[in-house]
């Protein structure tokens, strides 16, 4: 197997196993934010679960998810109208999933999409802002996928700027339990990871092919559950491969 085979067996993985959490959500509006959660969730939405609901990044939901490049003239297929109070509505109710890519995550699952430094006055490097955060990650459910598994990404204590609760006992809000948190998993390159360690740690549910768990061990900035007998990631079968080309056929998940 060549280097780009290889990396595009192992994108395509990270896809199918982050499109294979939504199976048992049913009829929830699943939120993707970035081109490989984006890719996941059209293929959930084909496959394992045709009764979720995806928008068009507006205000549309959409009946089929829209392939990533489309003409001008492209018609989606719409089934109704999805405007700002309603997306709240499904906020607040918890029917909502969201995939997205933080830039840190410590080994509470507490999450930092806002900046990079502990000089919050003078970050050193400025993102995105907290936003909506803290709220997506208390109502309802919320997966992390992240490209290149890193000390980068899973820092040592805590993030530089807490944006979403974890199971952090310190930081609980007054009158939530670690049971109303809904941290789903956490998809990176080398593995495919959950919260059902020892006290809500993250552990390791399965490796991908290749991998080793020195490895995975070496690019966590904090100690992860890791099983005796970790299982193997599922690689994309020839339907997945298929469809996945279809959402993407330009490949701008490989770049």
């Amino acid at each position: 197997m060549t280097d780009i085979e290889a990396h595009e067996l192992r994108i395509n993985t990270m896809i199918c196993a982050n499109a294979a959490g939504y199976q048992d959500d049913g009829e929830v509006l699943v939120t993707p934010i970035g081109v490989l959660p984006r890719v996941a969730a059209s293929l959930a939405m084909l496959t394992c679960n045709p009764d979720m609901m995806m928008t068009d990044s507006e205000a549309w939901i959409l009946s089929k998810p829209n392939p990533l490049d489309r003409p001008d003239d492209f018609k989606p297929s719409t089934e109704s109208w999805m405007g700002l109070s309603r997306i709240f509505d499904n906020v607040w109710g918890g029917k909502r999933h969201i995939t997205c890519t933080p830039t840190q995550i410590d080994q509470f699952g507490q999450a930092n999409i806002s900046m990079i430094g502990d000089d919050h006055n003078a970050p050193t490097v400025q993102m995105l802002g907290v936003r909506g955060f803290p709220g997506n990650s208390i109502c309802h459910t919320n997966t992390f996928l992240i490209p290149k598994h890193s000390r980068k990404v899973f820092v040592p204590g805590e993030c530089d700027i807490v944006c979403t609760i974890g199971y952090n006992t310190s930081r609980l809000p007054r009158g939530y339990s670690f049971d109303e948190i809904d941290l789903r998993r956490i998809i990176t390159d080398l593995c495919v990871m959950d919260f059902n360690g020892p006290n809500h740690t993250i552990r390791v549910t399965s490796i991908h092919d290749g991998v080793s768990i020195d490895e995975i061990r070496d690019n966590t900035g904090f100690e992860i559950f890791i099983p005796e007998k970790p299982k193997v990631t599922l690689p994309p079968n020839s339907e997945q491969i298929e469809l996945i080309q279809g959402i993407d056929p330009l490949n701008k998940r490989l770049s």
